[in-house]
């Protein structure tokens, strides 16, 4: 099955490994069907190994191949991986302050459902859209053989993004049970907030296969992006729990199991 998997396009393969992300949102938003909450430590520990995983991910499998590729069509090499890695933060930051407009928005519109319920979607819609470009631009990028860039670490990459998937669609549907709905309606809209990822992957992976010079910033682009992710949410969700020791022991195992992925078999 993976000898099949590597003869497709990187196109198509970005497209299936962000199916398994949006699956992984479709089975944290399915909690609703079996708890009213969620175990804070397992869900914490899994916060705390995924941000492992994605700073790892940020410099074996983009920042590396970034920089390696940035100096191979000699461009100021220092100055595209900043700005790539600027601009994917800086995207966080301004989807962060439209979540935080819209849940504002909807705590004050209390009389309307609907609109709660969209806005709820919308705001954790945002913050996948780049999370499915890092997945794509991963993908596309081998097709360019370069020495950082591995089947086995882009896959690690989307394995990384699935497992903060998980919170995030359980995240959507235990509110929305709590609001009303019903427990199917919650699951729908749950698992629909990870619907943009497998888009914005192909979108991504289309970029770099098309556009070869934009490749060493769109890899730092989506190293940035991750990096503001688990600074921003990831870590500090993960460290409110009162065992903080542990948590932190998790994030280092994600790191560790991430490298290994990477650089033994990759």
């Amino acid at each position: 099955m993976l000898d099949s998997f590597k003869e497709l396009s990187p196109v198509w393969q970005a497209f299936i490994a962000t199916l398994f992300t949006w699956s992984v949102t479709a089975l944290g938003a399915s909690i609703v069907f079996f708890f009213k909450k969620v175990n804070k430590t397992v869900m914490d520990a899994l916060l705390g190994f995924a941000a492992g995983v994605m700073i790892a991910a940020s410099f074996f499998s983009l920042i590396s191949p970034a920089l390696e590729m940035a100096e191979e069509l000699e461009m100021t090499t220092w100055l595209v991986i900043s700005l790539g890695f600027l601009s994917g933060g800086i995207l966080l930051f301004i989807s962060d302050k439209v979540y935080d407009y819209l849940e504002k928005k909807r705590k004050k519109e209390t009389d309307s459902k609907a609109k709660r319920c969209f806005m709820l979607i919308s705001s954790i819609t945002i913050h996948n859209i780049p999370e499915g470009m890092a997945v794509g631009v991963a993908f596309g990028s081998l097709a360019y053989s370069l020495s950082g860039s591995t089947l086995t670490s882009a896959l690690a990459l989307a394995l990384g993004i699935g497992l903060q998937n998980f919170p995030e669609g359980s995240a959507v549907s235990l509110p929305l049970r709590r609001e009303g709905y019903s427990r199917k309606k919650a699951f729908f809209f749950g698992q629909l907030s990870g619907v943009v990822e497998p888009i914005a992957a192909v979108i991504g992976a289309l970029l770099v296969l098309k556009i070869q010079v934009i490749l060493p910033f769109l890899l730092a682009f989506a190293a940035g992006a991750m990096i503001y992710v688990v600074v921003e949410e990831l870590i500090p969700e993960s460290q409110t729990n009162k065992k903080k020791d542990l948590m932190a022991l998790f994030t280092i195992i994600g790191f560790m199991v991430m490298m290994i992925l990477d650089v033994a078999l990759g």
